[in-house]
């Protein structure tokens, strides 16, 4: 019988040269070199790590392992079931009640990942159509698939396009979708602009505040900065990045997480967030709100931009993120590596713009200033020997 299965060498290889395990989820940690099935090995060598969205640097606080270790104890470590089934616990309940209260919503629901939130989203509220940012992630798309939905983009952060896309359709049931922070060139979408379309003709306006929630004012997002909670119908975001655990979260009314409970299938049917994430997220809102890791993070992203542009380096973006940009892809990949062998880790960029590079740096509240200085040093160093500033 002819061989039926998959060729699977095709495709290319991860630009991160394949999995590369280090030691601990912080600002500073040991890594292995890229491993396939043998058990890694680290290297002797401590990097400063600023390529993780672990913005707050909470992985390693006290306060949020104490918290997991507490409703592993007191509840086990996984749901064990959907939550329409016997996997709904205290804990997720009380994780819903504070992302209510800080998003400004009536009530919020936890899913087990962001993904999990966007598409179930899509699936449960089956517009006619979606109108999305152009470099919204692969979320969006892959729901309006699962519903049957038309998708349709707009110009990158561009209120004017997506209004002329909208004026387009008519009679139809029309969600329009944006990041608030975009990680590949670092700005903020213009929300307000965005509603002001949208309300125009009608639409809902969902945002993924991924790479923002827990960053601004009271711990909330973008949205919340902006004072238009009262406009975004839809919030959906991550768990796993400001807020230091994993899973993702939807925010609204009533009626909306009312749908989703029955309508969605990645809440329904998989098993509920693990207690011990919830609880962790849960308090990581908590010192996000109350404590002084935002007024940290920002003062430490303020550093490292000027420091880098001072050198000569284009630093794009107005958000923590910081993607600098290189005039070509390959350059791009030269620059990280050398970084790395200097001790200082940095992002791939891995959807920029056709034709150009970029090397993404995310900041922790928790890097100090030492380490913003001996980040700007390998930056330097490694610049010089290139040619690049």
């Amino acid at each position: 019988m002819a061989e039926r299965g998959f060729d699977l060498g095709r495709g290319e290889r991860s630009e991160g040269g394949g999995l590369r395990p280090v030691d601990r989820v912080a600002e500073r940690g040991y890594f292995a070199g890229p491993v396939a099935g043998e058990l890694p090995v680290l290297d002797g060598e401590e990097r400063l790590v600023f390529a993780s969205n672990n913005y707050l640097g909470l992985t390693a606080d006290d306060r949020v392992q104490n918290a997991a270790r507490q409703a592993a104890a007191a509840v086990g470590t996984g749901a064990g079931a959907s939550r329409l089934e016997t996997g709904d616990t205290m804990v997720h309940h009380d994780l819903e009640r504070a992302l209510a209260e800080t998003l400004g919503t009536e009530r919020a629901l936890a899913f087990p990942s962001r993904y999990a939130a966007v598409v179930g989203t899509i699936a449960a509220l089956r517009p006619d159509v979606v109108v999305s940012d152009a470099r919204n992630g692969p979320g969006v798309a892959d729901g309006c698939r699962l519903a049957g939905t038309t998708h349709l983009e707009y110009d990158h952060r561009s209120a004017s396009d997506l209004r002329a896309t909208l004026e387009k359709r008519d009679g139809e049931s029309r969600l329009v979708v944006t990041e608030s922070t975009f990680a590949a060139d670092g700005t903020v979408a213009p929300i307000e602009g965005i509603c002001d379309a949208a309300e125009e003709t009608g639409a809902w306006v969902m945002v993924d505040e991924s790479d923002a929630v827990g960053l601004y004012a009271g711990g909330g997002g973008v949205v919340q900065a902006a004072g238009l909670e009262d406009r975004v119908r839809v919030q959906v975001g991550s768990l796993s990045a400001a807020l230091a655990s994993q899973g993702g979260y939807v925010a609204g009314n009533g009626p909306l997480i009312d749908r989703l409970v029955e309508g969605a299938p990645q809440f329904a049917h998989c098993a509920g967030l693990a207690p011990p994430a919830a609880a962790a997220a849960s308090e990581a809102l908590h010192v996000s709100r109350h404590g002084d890791a935002r007024d940290r993070l920002w003062e430490t992203v303020a550093h490292l931009r000027d420091g880098l542009r001072t050198m000569g380096y284009e630093v794009l973006g107005d958000s923590q993120l910081l993607p600098v940009a290189i005039d070509e892809p390959a350059r791009a990949r030269e620059l990280r590596e050398e970084l790395y062998d200097r001790g200082v880790v940095a992002a791939a960029v891995r959807s920029p713009p056709d034709g150009e590079g970029r090397v993404g740096l995310a900041p922790m509240a928790t890097h100090d200033q030492e380490d913003v200085i001996d980040c700007l040093e390998a930056f330097r160093a490694v610049g010089d020997d290139l040619g690049l500033v």
